[in-house]
């Protein structure tokens, strides 16, 4: 599969969150990039405790969303909270939505979706403790393991990894949905 994909992430994302769906993406032959604000490296958060750090592959201003086909936003706290500050962040968010590309969230991920204002009508998923604000902005908040709405994927958290993965995987083979929306 010739694809690009995504990963928009900054210091504090989940591991898991980040390179099971990378891995995901890279078996099925598409070539992804960790796109950040930082450069040189961003670090995890696994198990409660910082983890290891990741090479940022491009920096959040050397890149479009005209560069990918996919986009995938992992969760963890510290990330998407930093995230759904960032205004270059957040356009590069929407412009996927406008290009009616695939994007997909995981756990806490869509936080920076609701100050993108991408989730109003939106069926999704998320982790529980952040349903209320997702609800607020609009969306249609269920409690499944994964869920697609138009190319937009959402999941729960690290154990819905595996259902995520494969229908992530299936969206980029998809491509572009004329009916994604933000």
């Amino acid at each position: 599969m010739n694809k690009n994909v995504a990963i928009l992430a900054t210091n504090g994302f989940e591991e898991s969150e980040l390179t099971s769906p990378k891995k995901a993406f890279e078996d099925a032959g598409a070539t992804v990039h960790i796109v950040s604000p930082e450069k040189g490296e961003i670090k995890a958060w696994a198990d409660g405790n910082w983890s290891k750090s990741y090479k940022v592959d491009k920096q959040l201003n050397e890149v479009s969303a005209s560069d990918y086909d996919a986009l995938m936003l992992p969760g963890g706290v510290i990330n998407p909270d930093s995230l759904r500050t960032n205004e270059d962040a957040l356009s590069f968010i929407k412009d996927f939505f406008k290009q009616k590309k695939p994007v997909s969230a995981i756990c806490h991920g869509p936080w920076s979706l609701i100050n993108a204002e991408v989730v109003e009508g939106r069926k999704m998923t998320s982790y529980h403790t952040i349903r209320k604000d997702l609800e607020n902005a609009g969306a249609n908040w269920v409690d499944q393991e994964v869920v697609t709405d138009q190319g937009f994927v959402t999941s729960r958290n690290p154990d819905d990894l595996p259902a995520f993965n494969k229908k992530i995987v299936e969206e980029l083979r998809e491509g572009k949905h004329e009916r994604q929306h933000a």
